[in-house]
Formats: C-alpha cells, sequence, structure tokens
C-alpha cells in the first residue's frame, strides 16, 4: 500500500505524538537518525523540539507520509541552508520510515517526495544529507542518484570503540 505525503501539514498535538513515537521506534530499531538504542520517546523530544522550532522561524519543513489508514509511517526534514554561500542547497534530516513500513519501497517513495519538494524550491540546486557509517545506507542513497562528496572517519561514536564514519552524499538537480 502506498503512502501519501504532505509537506508542511499542520503541526497538531497528534502528529506531534506521531512524530515523536516514529522516532523513538525507529531509534530503538536501530535506525541511524540521531540517537542509539535503548531511547525513551523524553530522550527524543529536546531534538524534536528543535526541529519544531526551526519549522517555525521557517528554516525547516517537514514531509510526512501516512499509510493508508492514516497512521504515520514516514518523515523527513528538510532545510535550506542559512550559509548565502550554499543557499542553492537544501538538507535532508532525520529521514526516516517506521520499522514495520520498512521493505515496501517506502524509503524510496519518501526520497522521491523529498526530491520532488526540492525541485519545487526555487534556486534550489543540490540535495545533501549524512548518513552513519555502518548500515549500508551510502549504498541505498546511491541506489537514488546521490553521490558521496565527503567522509569524516570515526564522526559518530555510537559506543565506546565503536567509531562510525559520517558520510556526506548529494544529489544534483540540473
Amino acid at each position: 500500500m502506498a503512502l501519501t505525503f504532505t509537506l508542511e501539514p499542520p503541526i497538531t498535538p497528534a502528529l506531534r505524538d506521531q512524530v515523536l513515537d516514529l522516532w523513538t521506534d525507529v531509534s530503538n530499531a536501530g535506525g541511524a537518525v540521531g540517537f542509539v538504542p535503548p531511547v525513551a520517546r523524553e530522550q527524543v523530544r529536546p531534538e524534536l523540539v528543535r526541529h519544531f522550532v526551526q519549522m517555525t522561524e521557517g528554516r525547516t519543513r517537514l514531509l510526512a507520509g501516512h499509510d493508508a489508514h492514516g497512521d504515520l509511517a514516514a518523515v523527513a526534514f528538510l532545510a535550506r541552508s542559512a550559509d548565502p554561500l550554499s543557499a542553492h542547497t537544501l538538507g535532508l534530516y532525520s529521514v526516516m520510515v517506521h520499522p514495520k513500513h520498512q521493505g515496501k519501497g517506502h524509503g524510496r517513495a519518501l526520497m522521491a517526495a523529498a526530491e520532488a519538494a526540492a525541485r519545487a524550491t526555487d534556486g534550489i540546486e543540490v540535495i545533501r544529507l549524512s548518513c552513519r557509517g555502518g548500515h549500508g545506507l551510502e549504498r541505498f542513497y546511491a541506489g537514488l542518484g546521490y553521490r558521496e562528496a565527503g567522509r569524516i572517519p570515526g564522526a559518530v561514536r555510537v559506543a565506546p570503540g565503536d567509531d562510525r564514519d559520517e558520510i556526506i552524499m548529494v544529489l544534483p538537480l540540473g
């Protein structure tokens, strides 16, 4: 079943809680979205609030994907660079698909919706994102046309003695 994507949906208390639950569930399933399991909702909440503040300031946009039952299944945050020298770039952050919806093509659909949103944004020529090494995510993004633009060895510490590379990926839209 396909997801329905909405860019900048109204932020209701229900949607806020659904995003918080999604982020927590993805993190606890081992998803590379800023936390290491086990994580509780209250540990994720400050990061979600930070994203919502950036949305209120007009710096970040939420892309939400709902399943046929209306349940939140996927999200990504899109942010235009605040640096005037890279204002032509759009960053994707906290890209996630709920574990129960993974393996169904929803990640590809989310990325296609994010690309469409970027293409519809005046002046955007490049999408950029970073991913944590050790998950094979760079292969997933490469399959969507992204290319590795840089790698910071050991930049992400998921546990003592377990450092992962931060991999910067870009998709030129030209």
